[in-house]
């Protein structure tokens, strides 16, 4: 039984190598939601152990006919018979089977179970979409500046050489200077180019409640407007009455109407019960997604308060640093420095450094904001950025004869961690 979820394992396996480019909430619908509509698809799935979706009984028709019959069309219950009082009375053996008064009888169709493989995971392709376009429109910038950063913290014990322990691989100090100066490269040039990179993670937060709340409707849709009121009903009824809301949407027996012609050519209209096996994981199944589904909605909305919040107030240098410390990683960071930082970061370049204090350790953040920080201008003293960037291009210095030449500061070795007066330290 355990290898029919083998397709779920490597979405619980821990990869040392996994970079944070989202949140929490973000998580709890390309990974949590995914995870179990794709777990409840199998459970669905797996006939060997529930045994047939459908059994129906009948004395005259084969079993493989009648049953195959009664799973493409879809069976019934009476609505009148649909009493807790008659069931608990044992006037009624089952929620909606007794005898019927004639053919205007009020039924209702259950047609639902033929689909719910297939409506469970196509819901979670959809919950997994806003995920895999945001790695889309990120395109692994991240990755490519922090891979291999996280245990950078230990590179100040390692002189020259790194160290690979298993799947981890710590940097030599080195290689970790040498990442430090291609960090600040990249971000003083995404303070250019990069405008639209928060926009577009907004973008996808806002489809992800979006998608929770149109999986809401629809899954009411499938189960014909009972989803809505399913979770409240089952903590209501289900430990006080016979029959709860579970037994009246997922019947566990139903009835089926098989007609055929007679010897004769008159047609003949068969009376079977069927025994819907599957029923008892059906209820299971969206009773707990009831509960999911309202846990994440509300989680969404949340979430989108506090992207609005972080929109507001990236400028103030107490909240980037109450940030950056509590919901990134701890430890502190110089308040100077982070604010000569922020103060000429837009939202998208604050999302950025919020993103890479998620993925590496505070040593080396602390370099990356020490770095950005003594190489932008102060605010008091020039306030054009353009011009900021475009010195940053080339340094023009003259050589010996008088003639100039052309030297990039990205060139400039830039110790990683240097002693006050300036010189480097063993």
């Amino acid at each position: 039984m355990l290898n029919a979820f083998s397709t779920v394992a490597p979405y619980l396996k821990f990869n040392p190598k996994y970079v944070i480019v989202d949140n929490f909430v973000f998580k709890l619908h390309y990974r949590w939601t995914f995870i179990l509509l794709l777990t409840a698809t199998i459970l669905v799935s797996m006939r060997q152990y529930f045994g047939e979706h459908i059994k129906c009984i009948s004395d005259t028709i084969p079993a493989h006919v009648i049953n195959t019959y009664c799973f493409f069309t879809p069976t019934f219950t009476l609505v009148r018979h649909l009493n807790n009082s008659a069931l608990e009375k044992g006037i009624i053996f089952q929620p909606g089977i007794g005898p019927e008064q004639g053919q205007h009888e009020e039924i209702k169709r259950h047609a639902y179970y033929q689909w719910v493989p297939f409506v469970l995971f196509g819901q979670a392709l959809l919950f997994h979409l806003p995920h895999f376009l945001w790695k889309s429109i990120e395109g692994g910038r991240i990755k490519a500046l922090v891979f291999g950063l996280r245990m950078v913290g230990l590179s100040q014990y390692l002189k020259d050489q790194s160290l690979k322990i298993g799947k981890l691989n710590i940097p030599s100090m080195e290689e970790a200077e040498s990442r430090v100066k291609n960090i600040r490269r990249a971000m003083i040039d995404r303070m250019r180019v990069n405008q639209s990179w928060g926009a577009h993670l907004a973008f996808t937060e806002l489809l992800n409640l979006l998608n929770i709340i149109l999986q809401i409707y629809l899954t009411n849709r499938f189960l014909s407007g009972a989803f809505y009121s399913l979770g409240v009903k089952v903590i209501q009824e289900r430990w006080t009455n016979e029959m709860d809301a579970l037994d009246v949407v997922f019947p566990k027996i139903t009835k089926c109407h098989f007609r055929k012609f007679g010897p004769s050519g008159s047609l003949q209209m068969h009376d079977t019960l069927c025994v819907m096996a599957l029923n008892i994981i059906n209820e299971k199944i969206y009773a707990i997604l009831w509960f999911w589904y309202a846990f994440v909605l509300i989680m969404s909305i949340l979430g989108l308060f506090w992207r609005l919040a972080t929109f507001a107030c990236y400028k103030n240098v107490r909240f980037t640093k109450f940030t950056f410390s509590y919901f990134a990683k701890p430890g502190r960071i110089d308040e100077h420095e982070l604010a000569a930082v922020v103060e000429k970061c837009n939202f998208s370049n604050w999302m950025f450094l919020f993103f890479l204090r998620s993925n590496i350790s505070e040593f080396l953040f602390k370099r990356v904001i020490f770095h950005l920080a003594s190489e932008l201008p102060d605010p008091e003293k020039d306030n054009s950025i353009n011009a900021f960037l475009d010195r940053q291009q080339s340094a023009v210095a003259a050589g010996p004869s008088g003639v100039a030449h052309v030297v990039m500061l990205d060139e400039v070795d830039t110790p990683l961690l240097a002693n006050k007066d300036g010189t480097k330290m063993d």
